[in-house]
């Protein structure tokens, strides 16, 4: 521990990241990224940014990407942020609208790296249990609270909720911010921005990290009422003026206006996840119902750890979690059909 630290760094518990092995053909199903590329017209426009112009800083406000982000989902660029990555963007919206000194409300299994911003931002939480088959229960988050945030799809289990649930939500606490982590939606779930401009405490978040291929480039969005937005904003130019870069920007805003190449990329990734499906059940699987591209599941006779160990020895890496709740359960991405059918294959012989 150095003493140059501020105080609080000694407490921090920071966030662990999916594992990213560098050696060659592995068949690689343990962070949630998309199989297929981004949009050729996302590569064209990053490509036509690289040019001299990078001498020169970016736009800070990003009101190119900010524009196709509003035509998308039709709402105003005044109800939408960017960031560099959605990670940046919860961070800002724990920061500028979390800290009321009451607990935030989340799932108790969900995206580990909630506890880990209160930690850093000085937030107190209270941790809420799913239900018995890993579902959100809407009455257990009726309780004094200084916000609720949770990921629809949840985190790991893929599990979603319906709207009509978020709103039950958002009309039982108006004077908190509910925050709805939107990073698997596209995969069989239904974005909350359609509730937007009726509930001035939803904040929606998505990331361009998974349905569209992107995780490399970092973006994120915000959409929610302007006020909130403008709390973002706030914190965003007292930390970052310039967070995405000119790359970023046209790369996005062209992955948004290609909708053709994303939804049949999204149907190709559900297609795939229901043959995973099918195929770790036939295999004696028990699989949560999922609207990710990813999917939790377990077998009742074989040890969780065992399975992923035996898996990596044939070249095969997927995410398994020690949290006592879920240490029996695999988190599995949806590959490619070749990647896919390589996993079931590996997973034969071991059960």
């Amino acid at each position: 521990m150095s003493k140059f630290w501020s105080p609080f760094v000694k407490d921090l518990v920071p966030y662990v990241p999916g594992e990213q092995p560098k050696l060659a053909k592995l068949v690689k199903l343990n962070t949630n990224e998309n199989p297929y590329g981004p949009s050729p017209k996302a590569i064209a426009a990053m490509q036509a940014e690289l040019s001299d112009n990078l001498r020169l800083y970016p736009d800070p406000n990003s009101d190119r990407l900010k524009q196709a982000v509003a035509d998308y989902y039709g709402v105003s660029t005044a109800q939408v942020f960017v960031g560099n990555g959605s990670d940046e963007v919860l961070a800002h919206a724990f920061h500028g609208l979390f800290q009321h000194g009451k607990p935030l409300l989340f799932p108790d299994v969900t995206y580990s790296f909630y506890p880990v911003y209160c930690g850093l931002y000085g937030i107190p939480f209270e941790a809420i249990a799913l239900d018995e088959q890993f579902q959100i229960r809407v009455e257990d988050y009726a309780r004094p609270n200084g916000g609720i945030i949770f990921p629809n799809p949840n985190a790991p289990t893929g599990c979603a909720l319906g709207l009509a649930a978020i709103e039950q939500l958002l009309q039982a606490n108006p004077d908190t911010v509910v925050l709805v982590d939107e990073a698997y939606i596209d995969f069989g779930g239904e974005t909350a921005i359609s509730l937007a401009n009726q509930y001035p405490n939803l904040l929606v978040s998505q990331t361009l990290s998974k349905s569209r291929s992107l995780a490399g480039l970092r973006v994120g969005i915000a959409v929610g009422h302007p006020d909130l937005i403008e709390a973002l904003e706030r914190i965003k130019n007292s930390f970052n003026s310039y967070p995405l870069d000119r790359m970023a920007i046209a790369g996005a805003a062209a992955a948004f206006e290609d909708r053709a190449y994303f939804e049949q990329t999204c149907q190709q990734v559900i297609a795939s996840r229901e043959s995973v499906v099918a195929g770790l059940t036939a295999l004696g699987f028990e699989v949560l119902p999922s609207a990710a591209n990813f999917v939790f599941a377990r077998h009742p006779g074989k040890d969780a750890a065992g399975l992923a160990a035996g898996l990596r020895e044939q070249g095969v890496i997927v995410r398994h979690f020690k949290q006592a709740r879920i240490a029996q359960f695999l988190r599995i991405t949806i590959g490619t059909p070749e990647q896919n059918q390589a996993l079931l294959d590996a997973l034969k012989p071991l059960v």
